[in-house]
């Protein structure tokens, strides 16, 4: 019985890193679609090489920073055949799940700084991100690294800062250093012109679609497997996802009035928003958290890309910066028993540790990006930005057949 329970994780938790695997390629169709027709492959293959980086420094840096766990032993140890790593391989299997995490921090900064960065210094950014960077925040959420959660949260603030399923760690800490990099980088050239917003249409809203879709699919991975074990699995989280899901749906349909780019990313903003508080909120509090997200996303990314002149193309910094604040501060009032959660959990907890993770995102992002800046030179000349990203950098249209039928090339 032993011997299954551990396969039964194993193949459990391996079932969850290939959902959340897949919601790379969601990434990519989401930027395809929301990007101009130029710059359609340069998206593709930057999220697929960044996650290849992000793979390599998290296996080798990152999760040993995090977890203290190195890699860096026999085959048999790995399997279960030495102290620190469980059987039939399940801390191998942990490993693939987590990584798949560290990897949507470089995802999601991809989409707010398309169509403008060089390729080259957003391969850097997404080492250090994922190999130093990240694993700070993880290890000190997940791990209780540094003796935070005990000194701070646990003996100041009345309890652990809970972050079920990375609301904090991953989405609000991605979409701040997002912001940290749309600032260095700046606008896109012609984005803004005599004073004010020039429209950019997205190439795709199918494409762009089919992004939202395999990301909502594969949240239910993020989201439900994030107990780790066949044990701790709950309905409750599954449930809360897809209430916080179409909540967002909802919401964002009415205040983006009915448009599609936004309904689609509401999705994703009920989402974010659940990710923290999703093992202890109940349905209602879930769907009413990602009805407020929808509205904060479609609200702040208007005001932020019109107003603000941010230069977000995919408005990742209110998609899952502003959402995953949200998220972690929701996980603080609809966790409560008063309002029908499952308790065990504190406001102020999750209030300072929400805006911990937020600042620490923001601070990242400006010092990478400002160094790699100063190394390589983050932005593409006026001239490149014209061109288009995939003829610049990878010597190919998204439709070379046709180029070549209509003499273009």
């Amino acid at each position: 019985m032993e011997q299954l329970q551990n396969g039964t994780n194993v193949f459990f938790v391996l079932m969850g890193a290939i959902l959340v695997f897949a919601m790379h390629g969601g990434f990519a169709f989401l930027e395809v679609g929301t990007v101009r027709h130029k710059n359609q492959v340069n998206a593709l293959v930057k999220i697929l090489v960044d996650f290849a980086i992000s793979t390599t420094v998290y296996f080798f840096i990152g999760y040993w920073i995090s977890y203290g766990v190195s890699f860096l032993v026999s085959a048999e140890a790995l399997s279960g055949g030495a102290e620190g790593f469980l059987p039939n391989g399940f801390s191998l299997v942990k490993f693939f799940f987590l990584c798949t995490f560290a990897a949507a921090i470089p995802a999601i900064v991809s989409g707010g700084i398309a169509e403008r960065a060089r390729f080259n210094a957003q391969m850097l950014a997404t080492a250090l991100l994922v190999g130093l960077a990240y694993p700070l925040i993880e290890g000190v959420v997940w791990n209780s690294n540094f003796g935070i959660q005990e000194a701070l949260f646990k003996g100041m603030l009345g309890g652990a800062f809970r972050d079920f399923a990375g609301s904090i760690v991953v989405h609000a800490f991605g979409g701040w250093v997002a912001l940290g990099a749309v600032w260095r980088l700046g606008a896109r050239f012609g984005r803004y012109d005599r004073g004010g917003a020039v429209g950019i249409p997205p190439s795709s809203i199918p494409w762009l679609a089919m992004g939202s879709w395999m990301l909502c699919v594969g949240w239910f991975g993020f989201n439900v497997m994030s107990s780790q074990s066949v044990t701790g699995i709950s309905g409750l989280v599954a449930m809360n996802s897809l209430m916080a899901m179409v909540g967002g749906i909802l919401a964002a349909l009415v205040a983006g009035k009915n448009d599609p780019g936004f309904v689609h990313n509401g999705a994703l903003a009920g989402l974010v928003a659940v990710c923290a508080g999703s093992d202890i909120m109940h349905p209602v509090g879930a769907f009413i958290t990602g009805g407020v997200a929808g509205v904060v996303f479609v609200q702040m990314f208007q005001l932020s890309t019109i107003k603000w002149k941010i230069d977000d193309v995919l408005g990742v910094w209110a998609l899952h910066g502003l959402c995953g604040l949200w998220g972690g501060i929701a996980a603080g009032i609809f966790g409560l028993k008063a309002l029908g959660g499952m308790g065990d959990v504190s406001f102020a907890a999750q209030l300072v540790g929400s805006l911990m993770g937020a600042g620490f995102g923001l601070a990242v992002g400006v010092a990478i990006y400002t160094v790699v800046d100063m190394m390589l030179g983050l932005r593409m000349s006026d001239d490149e930005q014209r061109r288009g990203a995939d003829v610049v950098v990878h010597n190919i249209s998204a439709n070379p057949e046709e180029d070549v039928r209509m003499g273009r090339v």
